[in-house]
């Protein structure tokens, strides 16, 4: 949580590539596609309204590009997302302490890019709005949390009038189906370094296989679990200044690509406010 009036801003470069990936239960190659590779710049925000309410809002810039074959990559500004992050229970039970949160979010495309070229495309072109529950349980340094969030996805239209998935579609919107995304998070919380383990887990409620040979389609059944690390660094002499760095490896998946992903970052926080001490 960011303290009241304390805005954090920052960047985060992702870097995700995969040589296999699963069609429907089955992994495979694909040597018209070799391997995979997405990356990303996502510049994002969080201010305190209040101690216990903060809003955040991020955007990133997606490129795509295969190593083989003659699809070609895709680029562009991606999705906007809004959250807004609620502690609404805090309690110190001696070394211990107990917090919950509940978060909403929204997200919708700010641009029009193309969603029927998976899996190439920079995202899938939905508007969602997400609800979260969190839990977080720390003992002097060391902490778990876990969460669970609902997507409600809307319906997205293709750039043609007639597509195929279990039976023909006259149309050009797609049913896209719901999701949720489960997590758990364990490690070390100290006073500069956050060093933390986690499991994730996304399952589309609803969609169907890939078909043998085929392309994917946006409204896939999409199910994946990755297993990953996080690192942040507060500068002890520059406590303003914070380094972000992390993995995940997806360890198994449906109709989704056998990713290893990478990011790092730099953060910025300050206060709006006057005569506030460094609270990082």
């Amino acid at each position: 949580m960011m303290n009241k009036q304390q805005f954090c801003v920052g960047t985060m470069y992702t870097n995700s590539s995969w040589d296999k990936y699963w069609e429907g239960t089955m992994k495979r190659n694909n040597l018209n596609l070799g391997t995979v590779t997405a990356q990303s710049v996502m510049v994002g925000g969080n201010y305190g309204i209040t101690d216990n309410l903060n809003v955040m809002v991020s955007a990133p810039y997606v490129w795509t590009k295969a190593n083989a074959g003659t699809l070609a990559g895709l680029n562009g500004v991606q999705d906007i997302s809004l959250w807004v992050k609620w502690r609404g229970y805090r309690k110190d039970f001696g070394k211990s302490k107990v917090s919950v949160f509940a978060l909403g979010g929204f997200s919708t495309p700010l641009s029009d890019y193309v969603i029927d070229f998976l899996p190439m495309s920079i995202g899938l072109g939905s508007t969602n709005l997400s609800g979260r529950l969190m839990a977080d349980y720390q003992y002097q340094k060391i902490s778990v949390t876990g969460s669970a969030a609902y997507v409600l996805r809307s319906n997205v239209k293709l750039d043609r009038n007639t597509y195929y998935d279990t039976r023909l579609h006259q149309t050009n919107e797609v049913d896209m189906p719901d999701a949720m995304q489960f997590q758990l998070r364990a490690g070390f919380r100290g006073k500069y370094l956050l060093a933390e383990a986690l499991l994730t887990n996304w399952t589309t409620l609803g969609g169907f296989d890939i078909t043998r040979n085929n392309m994917p389609f946006p409204s896939n059944r999409m199910n994946s679990t990755a297993a990953g690390a996080a690192l942040k660094y507060t500068l002890p002499f520059y406590t303003h200044l914070a380094v972000l760095g992390g993995a995940n490896y997806t360890i198994a998946g449906r109709n989704m690509g056998q990713a290893l992903a990478i990011n790092a970052g730099v953060f910025y926080a300050f206060y709006f406010g006057k005569n506030h001490k460094n609270q990082y």
